[in-house]
């Protein structure tokens, strides 16, 4: 406890410096993932996806990110075992945030798309297995995350599957492919307008003290989707087909309608991204604020401070522009050619799986989720339309990130015992 006492504004600047560095490096790293669909389609530049992107993981962040962090801020350790020895707990969250951060700063310099929910759980359960004892690591939780974790690519490539094959049969082999491409596209956009209403009412407005009702909620949420269908309706307007376009490509008139599309799945994907990583940042940052602030009481719930979803934000935003463009760039094409039409089928399968995630407050990978999403998406159009090889790269970097960010937590939580005691 005299350590809280002695050095509890050192460590609360500490855990708000490393939570910014890891929200950086989630911002350089998983966005990539969450936009890199509409920039590989080339529905999107990547100025327009950083744009965008800026915007609505900011809005995701800080109106939806509440429940996750709650998993990651006490879910994974008891901390019933630490009420004798809090600042343990404190230097495990700090160890835990660099840990992570340094890992993502490393995997983004080499382009690798690896999971930063990965990177921070294995962080935290590395310090607690080895800095405390066994017992403290909340194992059965531990092993929902980690099922969650192969749940969520085979969900959202079960629903990436789904909605190519509905756009193959309404669109790309019906006899006019073109004007069935107009008729059901703002349909696909009501969807994906009713979905992030949904989440943002259900869960995210509760910490801005507006609590709506489940059917208030979905009311509102049909409002929103149907908006977002005129205006779907309104920006397909001028496009025209080309004869001379499709002789090259049998439906590039097709293709453009998509682009539409894309510009809302991309708007979806980083509202859901947001709203599920930031908690990977700050939830580490929310413990340590919680015990100090308590005087080292280890409180089993505790309120989220605004200010740390806002900081949360911020930091995703700041590594997304510094950095972001480094796995953008190859995330959207490498794993299979993507166009308008199947990037909207992947990106909508990723954010609908992330935004039931979020919801239930279960820290998935959204790597995992994108990642699966675009192999359901490739599946649908034959395996041969996969590069196994990178596919292969991919699940290699999701190994070793485990035992990397277990490793590098030891390492600084010995080193800040080491400081501090």
């Amino acid at each position: 406890m005299s350590i809280i006492a002695e050095y509890g504004n050192i460590l609360v600047i500490l855990a708000c410096l490393f939570g910014f560095f890891m929200a950086w490096g989630v911002g350089a790293n998983d966005v990539a993932n969450a936009m890199g669909t509409s920039v590989g389609s080339k529905a999107l530049t990547i100025k327009q996806a950083i744009l965008i992107a800026i915007f609505f993981e900011f809005a995701g962040a800080y109106l939806a990110g509440g429940a996750v962090t709650a998993t990651i801020r006490k879910g994974i350790i008891d901390p019933g075992l630490m009420a004798g020895t809090p600042e343990l707990l404190v230097f495990g969250m700090l160890a835990a945030l660099l840990a992570a951060g340094i890992w993502l700063l490393v995997a983004t310099h080499f382009g690798w798309p690896v999971s930063t929910t990965h990177s921070i759980v294995g962080a935290i359960v590395g310090f607690a297995a080895v800095g405390i004892s066994v017992d403290a690591v909340a194992w059965g939780k531990v092993g929902k995350i980690v099922a969650s974790w192969v749940v969520s690519p085979v969900l959202a490539g079960t629903l990436g599957f789904m909605l190519f094959r509905s756009v193959q049969r309404l669109i790309l082999d019906s006899a006019d492919p073109f004007a069935n491409a107009k008729r059901y596209v703002p349909m696909y956009s009501f969807l994906v307008g009713f979905i992030i209403a949904m989440v943002t009412f259900t869960k995210g407005l509760k910490h801005i003290g507006l609590g709506l009702s489940f059917g208030e909620s979905a009311a509102y949420s049909i409002v929103a989707g149907l908006v977002i269908l005129v205006l779907a309706k309104y920006l397909q307007r001028n496009i025209t087909e080309s004869e001379e376009e499709n002789r090259e490509y049998h439906f590039t008139g097709v293709e453009k309608v998509f682009g539409v599309l894309m510009m809302f799945t991309a708007c979806a994907m980083a509202f859901a991204h947001g709203s599920n990583d930031v908690a990977n940042a700050v939830g580490p940052l929310a413990a340590v604020v919680s015990i100090i602030g308590a005087g080292g009481e280890v409180a089993q719930k505790s309120a989220m401070p605004q200010w740390i979803l806002l900081l949360g934000g911020a930091g995703i935003v700041l590594g997304l522009v510094m950095y972001g463009h480094k796995v953008i760039a190859t995330v959207g094409s490498n794993i299979t050619e993507l166009t308008p039409s199947r990037g909207f089928a992947a990106t909508l399968a990723a954010a609908t799986t992330v935004v039931i995630a979020s919801g239930t407050g279960l820290p998935i990978s959204t790597t995992h989720t994108l990642v699966g999403a675009v192999l359901g998406v490739g599946i649908a159009r034959g395996l041969s339309a996969l590069n196994l090889q990178v596919v292969g790269t991919i699940f290699m970097s999701w190994i070793v990130t485990l035992p990397a960010g277990a490793g590098l937590a030891i390492l600084i939580f010995f080193t800040l015992k080491g400081i501090f005691l």
